[in-house]
């Protein structure tokens, strides 16, 4: 969110607003720019102004890193846009062939806007650029150019992606996580031998801020003492989103999908600090921005669905033993960073219905969740893994443990963090009946 916000007294006509340096100012400047557009009557120029904005913004988010002020006014002749930063750097045009995936910013501005230039003032510059006419198009080599369309025709301004059955607590802890493995990439990539670092990063974040203009944001409140009664299906998920996607913007849903497969490769080499998430989240990004290209081609919208667990093989934490559980007279479980199931007390196999350790141990801990909190287990776990938000840890909470027969009992569950060698984590957790 940004720092400050102002309007004009005509508010119909300009807006003013000074945002952090920070993923999330993208998609803000993207939709105060569509907002001052739709009061003011100019819809046709929506695609255009968003795509360019997104582009001066993550520009002066990368190379400025500094607090920026834009400002949008609407006139005669249509927008004027300025984005203003601490950096005395001007921006610059690379020549690189046709098929590069960097030095575009600039090409976008020649292509589509009427004017822009740099401003430079004390403490840093200013990139502005004016707006008239003219609606988003690729060409045959993926290049962005101007293409003029009368008649209001939306749908061939942008294609309309049908999201069924959206996960919106998923998609929430998915685009904090995607965030932070691209910002890590980005540094991993920068000053290698690819010259490309920057706009695969700009693309992507244009991605990601499509979908956080168009998607709710899911939040759930936490209890310490009870059940999180708005964690649960159908609540957390929506039956269709629809998410307009200028056509510019379809290719950069492929850079995302590939750049965070990219930052995932290096997550496992231990090369970045973001850590690897669970199968569902991955899995729903692929199914995310799959959606997208493929529904750019004609395709049918697929719903989204909860991939089949694939098991991997279970490897005990260095310098854990796991007899403090499978001794324990209490019930009790432990699980790993992955959310494995790592080791079971015979009273816990007893109170889940199981007969044998093998039963449960490396499972997920997803086997003893039911359907309808699944989604926000997690979401939470995401977030507990990303940014160690830990609602339900180390306070007792009341929820119902799924049985191997699908009946369910309600437990008051206590989780703690056990440390272990080279860093890690194991969790564990009681599971203490709740008496009628």
């Amino acid at each position: 969110m940004g720092l400050t916000s102002s309007r004009s007294a005509d508010r119909d006509r300009s807006f003013e607003v000074r945002l952090e340096p920070q993923p999330s100012s993208v998609s803000r400047a993207r939709r105060e720019v569509r907002e001052l557009l739709e009061r003011g009557g100019r819809r046709d120029l929506v695609d255009a102004a968003s795509l360019l904005v997104s582009e001066v913004v993550t520009n002066a988010l990368l190379h400025a890193g500094t607090d920026m002020d834009v400002t949008g006014r609407l006139d005669d002749d249509g927008l004027v846009l300025t984005v203003g930063d601490g950096s005395p750097h001007l921006p610059s045009r690379r020549h690189y062939a046709a098929t590069s995936g960097t030095g575009r910013g600039l090409m976008m501005l020649d292509a589509l806007g009427d004017d822009w230039g740099v401003t430079e003032r004390p403490g840093g510059k200013t990139v502005w650029f004016r707006l008239s006419q003219g609606e988003v198009g690729i060409d045959e080599s993926g290049t962005v150019a101007a293409r003029h369309i009368g008649g209001g025709d939306a749908e061939r301004r942008s294609v309309t992606v049908e999201l069924q059955n959206m996960p919106l607590l998923l998609h929430s802890a998915w685009q904090e996580h995607a965030e932070a493995l691209l910002r890590e990439h980005l540094l991993a990539n920068l000053g290698s031998d690819r010259d490309d670092a920057i706009q695969v990063h700009a693309d992507a974040t244009d991605a990601i801020a499509i979908l956080e203009e168009h998607v709710p944001n899911m939040r759930v409140a936490v209890h310490s003492d009870r059940l999180m009664n708005g964690a649960t299906e159908p609540g957390v998920s929506a039956v269709r989103v629809d998410v307009p996607v200028p056509w510019a913007s379809v290719p950069h849903f492929r850079t995302l999908d590939r750049a965070i497969e990219a930052a995932l490769d290096l997550s496992d080499e231990g090369l970045v600090l973001t850590p690897p998430t669970q199968p569902e989240v991955q899995a729903f990004r692929r199914w995310l921005c799959r959606q997208v290209q493929r529904q750019a081609d004609g395709a049918a919208p697929e719903p989204w669905t909860v991939p089949s667990s694939d098991p991997t093989a279970l490897q005990l934490p260095p310098g854990w033993d796991p007899r403090s559980v499978t001794d324990s007279a209490q019930s009790v479980l432990a699980a790993d960073q992955a959310s494995r199931i790592l080791a079971v007390s015979p009273s816990a196999l007893e109170l889940l219905g199981y007969d044998e350790p093998a039963e449960l141990v490396g499972n997920r801990i997803v086997t003893i969740v039911p359907q309808r909190f699944r989604q926000a287990h997690v979401a939470g776990y995401t977030m507990y893994q990303l940014v160690g938000r830990r609602p339900l840890i180390d306070r007792p909470v009341q929820v119902p443990a799924l049985r191997r027969d699908g009946s369910e009992v309600l437990v008051e569950l206590h989780v703690r963090e056990a440390a272990v060698d080279g860093g890690r984590m194991v969790l564990l957790g009681e599971l203490v009946p709740v008496e009628d």
